[in-house]
């Protein structure tokens, strides 16, 4: 059913990348390989996209706000210097620290000391029953993923700005249970060599079926005819 699912979403939208199925743990896994690498959350979706199915754990994190916001990792585990995340400053993409620390604030966590791996799939090659699923597409695309979660609801999307992907398309709609759409942050765009004209959507897997069977009665609509 999950697989039909990924193959229809693909087929409705036109998607060009894979959509990812990203589910958390509380035990690892013996049935999938552990991802051997460190990398960065944003870029095991990047390789889950690609086909990549593995498991990680907080040693395979590379980024302090993958294993924060992914819950992996609780945050008083790192050092104060890195707490207060003066590199984003360095970095530019912060004036000051204060401004950091406003924008920590609000971002979402999952809470840390309950899951001990995430596991990353494309949709398609999912053997198990995920908790959100992520979907880097244009702009077009994610309009008519938005227009399917409305459409026999009438309730609407969670909109992220600059937050880091790991909270605001993963923390954020596994904790909401609602779809949520963003451009993605200046970080996670060049670690996955996002295109210009792309934006991200993470639905919860608990909407998916609902999504998928809209986008396909829709195509029956006037404003959705494909010509």
């Amino acid at each position: 059913m999950l697989h039909e699912l990924g193959d229809k979403l693909k087929e409705l939208l036109e998607l060009e990348n894979e959509p990812v199925a990203i589910k958390w743990s509380l035990k690892e896994p013996t049935d999938i390989e552990k991802e051997s690498e460190k990398s960065r959350f944003c870029q095991k979706l990047e390789k889950a996209m690609h086909g990549e199915v593995f498991y990680a754990t907080a040693d395979e994190e590379e980024c302090m706000g993958g294993a924060r916001h992914s819950g992996l990792k609780d945050k008083c585990e790192f050092p104060p210097k890195n707490r207060c995340n003066s590199f984003l400053v360095n970095f530019g993409l912060y004036k000051n620290i204060p401004a950091v620390q406003r924008s920590m604030k609000i971002n979402v966590n999952i809470e840390p000391n309950i899951f001990q791996a995430v596991i990353f799939a494309p949709l398609i090659k999912a053997g198990f029953d995920p908790d959100v699923i992520f979907i880097v597409c244009k702009s077009n695309q994610a309009m008519e993923i938005l227009h399917a979660n409305a459409y026999n609801s009438g309730t609407h999307g969670l909109g992220a700005d600059s937050a880091p992907i790991c909270s605001s398309m993963a923390a954020i709609p596994y904790l909401t249970g609602k779809v949520t759409y963003g451009f993605a942050d200046v970080g996670s765009r060049n670690f996955m060599n996002i295109k210009p004209e792309e934006v991200m959507v993470s639905i919860p897997a608990s909407e998916l079926e609902r999504i998928v069977s809209n986008l396909e009665e829709m195509r029956s609509k006037p404003m959705f005819l494909k010509n």
